[in-house]
This record gives C-alpha cells, structure tokens and sequence, in this order.
C-alpha cells in the first residue's frame, strides 16, 4: 500500500517483529488502513536491527521468535528505551505474562486475538504514552521525587530517573495522592483508563520496578508502600 510521504512523517511508526509472515502481514494491511506506519521483522534479530535504526512509537512483538526470542529482544529495546511495549504470544499462563512484565512490557495479548480488539488496545498504549506528553503547569514532589508534567521528566534527588511511560503513569496516580492508601482496582482504572485486561499482578511487577528505579532500598521501600489487602501508598 503506497502512502504519501508526507503522510508517513505524520503517522504513528509501530514496529511488529513477527515470524508468522502471514499474520505479520494481514495485521500490516489492517494498521495501515487505521492510519499507522508499520514496519516488519520476521526474527528477534532483524527486529533489534529494524529498531536501533529507525526507532518505533510502539512495537508489537512476538514471544516465540527465531535467532533471537521475544523476551531478549524486550529487555534489550528497553534497556536503550521508552517506547511502549505490547507483546504479543500464543502462551497463555500468569508466568509468561510475568516474564515479559519483568523485561519492560507495557502490555500483553495472548494469540490468537481479535484483530479489532488488537488495534484497540494498541490504540489504547499509544494514548496513555502521549497523554503523559501533553504539557501542564504543574510539578508533583514527595520527599526526593519530582515529577515535572511539563517536561514530562521525574527526578530523584536532583537525577534524571527514565521511566517507561505506564510506570510514569503508575507514579503520577501515586503523587497524586500522598499518603493514601490506593487500591489495586482504582490503581489498575487511572493507569489504563479501563482498558486493563491482564492479570492483576501485572501491576505488581511495574510497582517492583518502579521501586528499583527510585528507592535506595527497593525490599525496604520508603516511598511506595504496600498496604496488604488493599494496594498500594505513596509514604510522605
């Protein structure tokens, strides 16, 4: 499908590392009539490749690939980057879920999927990574973490901290509210808008990582502090 230059500077890039060429290419057809730019890879390889040169506002990846596997090609995007993540695995169980959790996905669908469902989540990553880009006047702080929304940026005793932008989202609805015991579910509806279908634990795993980003002592933690039974508190 030929698309005017003009027009590609202009769409979203979602990159799809996928070695079932035919579903690779039927997804392709279905993004680029939603508006999308979308490149293929068809192994981990050619996807890290297909990344560090041309880069992605999401990539779609696949768990099950050659030469190099999704969880791999997961961990090394994300330890150069932000972008949002959204695996994609005919497995089905909590521990694989998990495991791309644990390398930095954002989200996660299991095959096979309803391709309408699909474009809907992806669409729905996209907007929770450019909703925390939209300018406000406001900054957050609690102790030694500042959170500027106009830069996007947060900070720890004056550092930089990279965040992925769910865990940014997941720290906002934190700061938001010092000091009060948040629930899983509240937490779960402000972080994705409602558009949460994975296991509850997936928050879990992003609240560990955030606390490795931004505690001295993530088994010890002085910010983000677990309320049992309940969920989670930003400590003042």
């Amino acid at each position: 499908m030929m698309l005017k230059p003009i027009r590609r500077w202009l769409m979203k890039k979602i990159l799809f590392i996928e070695d079932e060429q035919t579903l690779a290419e039927a997804l392709e057809y279905t993004l680029l009539k939603e508006g999308y730019d979308v490149k293929l890879a068809f192994d981990g390889a050619e996807g890290l490749r297909e990344f560090e040169s041309g880069g992605a506002d999401l990539v779609l990846l696949d768990l099950m690939l050659p030469e190099v596997d999704g969880l791999e090609v997961c961990k090394k995007i994300r330890s150069q980057s932000s972008v949002p993540i959204l695996i994609l695995t005919a497995k089905d169980s909590d521990i694989d879920e998990i495991l791309g959790l644990e390398m930095g996905a954002d989200d996660y669908v299991t095959k096979p999927f309803n391709t309408r469902k699909l474009v809907a989540r992806i669409k729905a990553v996209l907007r929770r990574a450019e909703t925390g880009k939209d300018p406000a006047d406001d900054c957050l702080e609690c102790g030694g973490i500042t959170m500027d929304r106009g830069k996007h940026e947060v900070s720890m005793n004056g550092d930089i901290v990279r965040l992925t932008p769910l865990e940014y989202r997941l720290l906002e609805a934190l700061m938001r509210r010092p000091g009060r015991a948040l629930s899983r579910e509240f937490l779960l509806n402000q972080v994705w808008e409602g558009d949460f279908y994975g296991s509850p634990k997936t928050l879990d795993v992003h609240v560990r990582h955030l606390r490795e980003k931004l505690e001295d002592d993530p088994g010890n933690p002085r910010y983000i502090e677990t309320v049992r039974g309940l969920g989670y508190r930003l400590g003042t």
